[in-house]
């Protein structure tokens, strides 16, 4: 397979971005705002993202085998657009509900989420199957998702950054014209991968993954880490507001993470190079467990702690981001499935990430308000609840994570 040079990674790649830029305000900023404009219940509100990130997963799949039906050679180029107005149009809806919403909050808000998640959905998984089927080389398959997923974190500091420079309709402003360039490019200028034409056997397709140890093996980190990624980015709005006092400073916080994040992402490449993706992802979650446990003995107005410990948690979050598509990429090539089933493994993998963020909200939003926690009032129990839940829970998870890639027969891909 022919070597990609930077030119094609970056026609590839920077459709990343867009999607990042959906990604993390509909699960940072949703809750917050609709709790704040329509004075929805956390419970409600972690209730609604649940149901719709549920049906979204259980699509995922099904997009992925539709996506392998396709039989063109420009078929993920062809999904890419299909999703396009989906992406607009939903993003538009849920961030800017207008004055008639406040009647039928919940149902305008179910409604928005579901056709973003439908379009997020098609167009992540078009693109990621993409990638996977350019090429399996191990010395390129880093490189490609460190391009992929480093555009997406440019993205995601863009989204961090607007909402706290000026007023929402920047982020949407920006979010139409990075989504308009990134398709452009990406449709005319990305390499297309060759297609391996084959029979259509049907529903079975989507246990075909399932059928590889490596997969199942990969597959079990990848939640279990998941999830401890996904606990943390659904409360920490909550946390820098009322354990912290610094409501204000949310976004500052956010760029420091997600910078350090971008910078780190040559590093984990180079450290994959050498040690393997297996074994520099298992590091990368012990260097998390340790600079991040410290958030739990933070109080009001440790700002300057909390900066240190994102920037920490950032130089890791590079690994996380990288590592584990080329992982699947190289599983799906171990199993004989390049260029014919990209799309099933990635509708998969994205069913466990949408998993991991619908736990995280509807399990973690619920269970804080039981404990005695309300947004915007100060109190030791409420305290101690959102401390708990975003600073020891996910370290546990992590180091369950390690211990599972540890044992897991993926070092010699």
């Amino acid at each position: 397979m022919a070597r990609l040079d930077r030119a094609s990674l970056f026609a590839y790649g920077l459709f990343g971005m867009p999607l990042a830029m959906v990604a993390l305000p509909v699960y940072m900023y949703v809750p917050k705002l609709y709790a704040e404009r329509f004075g929805m219940s956390l419970t409600l509100i972690g209730t609604a993202l649940l149901l719709a990130r549920l049906f979204d997963a259980f699509l995922d799949p099904v997009l992925g085998l539709w996506i392998d039906g396709a039989r063109r050679a420009d078929s993920y180029r062809r999904f890419v657009l299909l999703a396009l107005p989906l992406l607009a149009a939903g993003f538009v809806a849920l961030f800017h509900p207008p004055t008639v919403a406040a009647g039928f909050p919940m149902t305008w808000f179910m409604m928005a989420l579901l056709v973003v998640y439908v379009g997020f959905s098609l167009a992540t998984i078009s693109h990621q199957s993409w990638g996977a089927a350019l090429t399996q080389a191990p010395d390129q398959r880093s490189r490609l998702t460190a391009t992929r997923e480093g555009c997406g974190l440019i993205g995601v500091i863009i989204a961090a950054a607007l909402p706290t420079l000026g007023p929402s309709w920047w982020l949407t402003a920006a979010f139409l014209v990075v989504l308009a360039c990134s398709v452009l490019l990406l449709t005319r200028s990305a390499p297309l991968p060759a297609r391996t034409l084959r029979s259509h056997s049907g529903w079975s397709e989507l246990l075909v993954p399932f059928r590889s140890k490596l997969f199942r093996w990969l597959f079990a980190v990848f939640v279990v880490n998941g999830i401890a990624a996904a606990i943390p980015a659904t409360l920490f709005l909550f946390f820098a507001s009322d354990r912290l006092q610094l409501g204000q400073q949310a976004g500052l916080f956010l760029v420091l993470y997600f910078v350090a994040a971008t910078a780190s992402m040559p590093l984990w490449v180079a450290l994959a190079k050498r040690l393997g993706e297996a074994r520099a992802w298992m590091f990368s979650m012990l260097l998390a467990v340790a600079g991040f446990v410290w958030t739990y003995k933070l109080g009001a107005g440790d700002g300057t702690a909390f900066g240190v410990i994102c920037v920490l948690a950032g130089l890791t979050l590079g690994a996380d981001l990288a590592l584990p598509p080329a992982l699947l990429a190289a599983v799906i090539h171990q199993a004989g499935d390049s260029g014919k089933r990209e799309g099933v493994y990635f509708g998969a993998w994205s069913w466990a990430t949408k998993m991991n963020l619908a736990l995280a909200a509807g399990i973690s939003l619920p269970l804080l308000e039981w404990l005695g926690y309300v947004p915007g009032l100060q109190s030791d129990a409420g305290g101690q609840a959102i401390a708990i839940g975003y600073a020891v829970t996910p370290c546990v998870l992590k180091l369950i994570a390690a211990a599972l890639l540890w044992r897991a027969p993926l070092r010699t891909i």
